[in-house]
């Protein structure tokens, strides 16, 4: 049962792939966050709208 399992499981680059689709565009939007959160002036974030973590 065991080895059907894991005949079933995508092999481990496609995996890994699969993986690195999520997390790029991820970690990119939360250091995108965290520069503008630092890097913005005061005037852009008083008056934006958004909510910031």
């Amino acid at each position: 049962m065991f080895r059907k399992l894991l005949g079933t499981l995508p092999p481990y680059l496609t995996l890994f792939g699969a993986i690195l689709t999520i997390l790029i565009p991820w970690l990119l939007y939360k250091a995108s966050q965290k520069l503008h959160q630092y890097g913005d002036p005061p005037w852009k974030n008083e008056g934006s709208g958004q909510e910031r973590d």
